[in-house]
This record gives C-alpha cells, structure tokens and sequence, in this order.
C-alpha cells in the first residue's frame, strides 16, 4: 500500500523557521512531480510548492522567497523548508503528487504561528 507520512510540524513564533518532511513508502514517487498542500481552520485546501522528478520548483505567491520545497529521491522524501513564518502560514500541512490523488493523503502536520 502506498503511503505519504508528514511530520515536522509545531508552534513557532512569527519570523521562526521550519522543516517538513513527506517520506513515501514506496521508491515510485520519484518519478511523480510532488507538492505541499496545506488547509488552514475554514478553508479548501490548497497547493502552496510543488516540484517536479527533475527539480524544478514552483510556488505559491503567498510562500515565494520564504518556502523552499526539494526532494532526496535516494530517500524517497521530500522536504518543505519554511523560513519568516507569519501567522496566516498556520495550516495542517500535506504531501501529495501534483496534481493530488486522494488516496494519497495522509495525515498531515500541524503548523502553528503564533506569538
């Protein structure tokens, strides 16, 4: 069974850093472009990075020049490196491929923001 487990989260204060990290459980996902996907209290969920089986990175404009997403496809991991955290990056953070397939999801990671 195909599998996606985040982890990383916490509380921080605002201007603080972060590292998630999505471990797949299976080396196929290095073929798949991949993306981080977050869902803030209220809201649809939504694509915030995304990168492709080369590299090539993509963001979201609300997280460009604060979030860096890559992969280590020896690892079967991709990373989410959030750097100047503000308070409306609070969210419950997923891993996906891009585009997303449902069964993919998995539990996700809480982020808190927060003074």
């Amino acid at each position: 069974q195909v599998q996606l487990v985040e982890s990383g989260g916490g509380s921080v204060q605002p201007g603080g850093s972060l590292r998630l990290s999505c471990a797949a459980s299976t080396s196929i996902f290095r073929f798949f472009p991949m993306g981080w996907y977050r869902q803030a209290p209220g809201k649809e969920r939504k694509l915030v990075a995304a990168i492709t089986s080369g590299g090539t990175t993509d963001y979201e404009d609300s997280v460009k020049g604060r979030f860096t997403i890559s992969r280590d496809t020896a690892k079967n991991t991709v990373y989410l490196q959030m750097n100047s955290l503000k308070p409306e990056d609070t969210a419950v953070y997923y891993c996906n491929s891009r585009p997303f397939r449902p069964e993919y999801w998995g539990q996700g990671t809480q982020v808190t923001v927060s003074s």
